[in-house]
């Protein structure tokens, strides 16, 4: 009885999505459209900087003409633009063990690039809701009759799982039917599905939206069921992080990603860089 509330819980998180689930790709929806959130004043500030890496494509990364690139800089600019503040914008990145000192040291604004929302950083940094979730996501073979409800189909199907993954712990949480097969590496789990030796696998989303956009798993595969949240094993997803002193910002920044949101940039932003959605 427990386990069945929990799953209820689980499927109710991505209501904010169902609407978007009718559309093919699609995308992710995390703001109502008839919320009323407010402008703060930042006519006196005379800069935003946002602080990012190098090193975590498709977010931030540098492309071909070692330009800083990605869906966070793409992001941070409509914010700015949002804000009526794209002449004063600027996005700096750095290496990632010196994002929060150079926050810190007011070098920057805001940090844009998965700082974890975790309790011990919001001691320390004022959050925005979060832009973007990554959800738990199933595979299956295309032509695979595995489908909605998944605690009931799966039981006695072999499903991959990551070992010692957060998803292992939320498929034994969620879907106690399956069968997990633990992989130590994506790899030679993926490719056990290919061959027919998995039912299933399940896994973060994101990444298996990665593989689906390739040939050889867009030939074989497709998502089925979800998504699926689930805080307690997933995290909040993705929010930016500004100084704990500073919350105005963060509440500008809400303002801007509500109306990026309603207006349907973040959609194309989406798109842009997630043409497979993990959604």
């Amino acid at each position: 009885m427990i386990r069945r509330h929990a799953l209820a819980l689980l499927v109710g998180l991505v209501s904010p999505c169902n609407a978007a689930l009718a559309q093919s790709p699609a995308v992710p929806i995390f703001w109502d459209e008839k919320e009323q959130v407010s402008r703060p004043d930042l006519s006196g500030r005379e800069r935003i900087r946002f602080l990012t890496t190098t090193d975590f494509a498709p977010f931030n990364f540098l492309d071909a003409n070692g330009r800083l690139s990605g869906f966070h800089v793409d992001l941070a600019r409509a914010i700015c633009n949002e804000l009526k503040m794209a002449e004063r914008c600027q996005i700096q990145a750095l290496p990632w063990p010196e994002l929060e000192t150079a926050l810190d040291q007011r070098q920057g604004e805001a940090i844009i690039a998965g700082l974890a929302v975790t309790a011990a950083n919001r001691e320390k940094y004022a959050f925005t809701r979060a832009y973007l979730q990554f959800p738990a996501r199933f595979l299956v073979a295309k032509g695979s009759p595995l489908d909605e409800p998944f605690d009931k189909s799966l039981n006695g199907k072999t499903v991959g799982v990551l070992a010692g993954s957060a998803h292992e712990k939320m498929l034994a949480a969620y879907f106690p039917g399956a069968a997990a097969k633990p992989f130590d590496t994506t790899g030679p789990m993926l490719d056990a599905l290919r061959s027919r030796q998995l039912d299933a696998v399940f896994g973060d989303g994101m990444r298996l939206s990665f593989w689906l956009s390739d040939a050889a798993g867009s030939s074989c595969c497709k998502f089925a069921g979800g998504p699926y949240l689930a805080s307690d094993f997933l995290g909040g997803g993705l929010a930016i992080a500004v100084r704990g002193d500073d919350p105005q910002l963060a509440q500008a920044f809400d303002f801007a990603l509500h109306e990026i949101g309603v207006k349907g940039i973040f959609t194309e932003l989406y798109l842009r860089y997630f043409p497979v959605s993990f959604y």
